[in-house]
């Protein structure tokens, strides 16, 4: 890439009228929209690309994706490749029964499991390879969300089309984290066999010819990290759906409430400062509560936070309620907070304000990409410090002026730059230049 091209910033290119729609493979491991950001990138992808006149086939495995419907919507179709769901509730690590077994594939599936690893993205790859091996011929593009596994190499002549693969970010950096916070080294090891598959996938992406990123934070994590060359990453930025994501003044604001999006459990997100902000806030905001869409851990330090600070009033998890529900509580809220010590890009940011919510975030990874200049479109503080994270809060709660004014500043933000009609023109303009690509290496060697 050249550095002209970097200076430009990610692509914002639209499909040229008269071209020839694309017929699109699109595969996610992990492709449901309540898992997270892959699920999500996935769902609203594949719809802006079907509403350009593309074919788009997701090809995904459980937790099955969940696509969107509509009369414009008929290009876009969901195949389902079956795993042995190991992970499901309400029986996560499950012993499959003899009769569930068909083929090597599946035993190699709980083998690693039973040995503490994460097996999804290799079986994955493997049975979608030989899915596309049988279906030649049906497809312009494979596009791969982050599985980096091993059945995904070969380039067309394996897959029957060329390959675009989409990394948010180096699941490396989780790793890190993860082992940084481990408490001794029982705990380290676990965390080492678990993500074993990053060694793959360090593997894979070296030797991909066309990677898609979402941010140019991601960009340098995925130089640095897995040893791919500049020249093959393009950033596309992804963003929010702004009709659905909107501000509704029929809402009512919730005095105190502040909303983040987060699982406890994942080092990562940062949640345990918000935690600990949450009790210094209140110290002078009695009023000031937290409402957090994800997953409540019964056990960890999150839990005990919650428990030290006497903070079970005040901290509140919902998990599985509707798109229309989750944006109606982001609107109630009088500011929504990205406390994440990483992000490739933010996506709960970037909807947030969609809103016109104001947001304070930190600075972790490409999160001042979505969010803006501090004190323009947020307010913004360093990773890890719950001390700025109250101080910020504090700001935003008690000056109704700030609040409107960092609100709508942060929508136009998102209206500007971060929709997915624009991701999907981007991404639909990598495609034609990877089959593009394909056809001169093609002619190349038949001279």
């Amino acid at each position: 890439m050249t550095a002209e091209a970097i200076e430009a910033g990610p692509r914002q290119g639209v499909t040229a009228a008269g071209d020839v729609p694309l017929r699109i493979a699109l595969l996610t491991y992990k492709g449901n929209p309540f898992c997270g950001g892959q699920g999500v990138y996935v769902r609203h992808l594949s719809r802006e690309l079907a509403r350009l006149g593309h074919s788009v086939e997701v090809i995904g495995s459980q937790p099955y994706p969940v696509l969107d419907e509509g009369e414009d919507l008929r290009g876009l179709t969901l195949t389902e490749i079956a795993s042995l769901d190991l992970y499901r509730s309400p029986d996560p690590f499950r012993t499959p029964k003899r009769e569930e077994y068909r083929d090597w594939i599946d035993a190699l599936e709980v083998a690693t499991m039973w040995t503490g690893g994460f097996p999804e993205p290799l079986t994955f790859s493997l049975r979608a390879r030989r899915m596309l091996a049988a279906r030649r011929g049906d497809f312009d593009v494979v596009h791969d969300n982050q599985t980096l596994g091993y059945g995904l190499l070969g380039g067309p002549r394996a897959l029957g089309a060329p390959l675009v693969t989409t990394i948010h970010h180096p699941i490396t950096v989780d790793r890190q984290l993860e082992l940084d916070a481990a408490a001794d080294w029982k705990r380290r090891a676990s965390v080492r066999r678990w993500y074993a598959f990053t060694g793959m996938q360090k593997r894979v992406a070296r030797r991909l010819p066309s990677v898609l990123t979402v941010s140019g934070t991601s960009r340098q994590e995925i130089v640095d990290h897995l040893g791919v060359r500049e020249d093959r990453i393009e950033v596309v930025h992804i963003g929010a759906d702004t009709d659905l994501w909107s501000p509704d003044a029929s809402v009512a604001e919730v005095p105190g409430r502040i909303v983040t999006t987060s699982s406890a459990d994942v080092p990562l997100k940062g949640l345990i400062h918000l935690v600990e902000a949450l009790a210094k806030l209140r110290t002078e905001n009695p009023d000031a509560h937290l409402v957090v869409v994800g997953k409540r851990a019964e056990d960890g330090p999150v839990a005990q936070a919650i428990e030290r600070y006497g903070l079970d009033g005040a901290v509140e998890f919902v998990k599985g309620i509707s798109d229309a529900e989750l944006v109606d509580l982001v609107r109630s809220a009088q500011v929504s907070c990205v406390p994440s010590l990483y992000e490739g890009f933010s996506l709960p940011a970037a909807e947030a304000m969609a809103t016109g919510t104001p947001l304070v975030a930190t600075t972790g990874g490409a999160i001042p990409e979505v969010a803006g200049p501090d004190g323009e479109t947020c307010l913004a503080v360093p990773p890890g410090d719950a001390g700025a994270l109250a101080a910020a809060l504090g700001r935003v709660l008690g000056d109704a002026g700030l609040r409107a004014r960092l609100g709508a500043a942060g929508r136009a933000r998102v209206l500007e730059r971060f929709t997915w009609a624009r991701a999907a023109q981007g991404t639909a303009e990598l495609y034609r230049e990877a089959i593009a690509a394909q056809g001169a290496a093609v002619r190349g060697g038949a001279r």
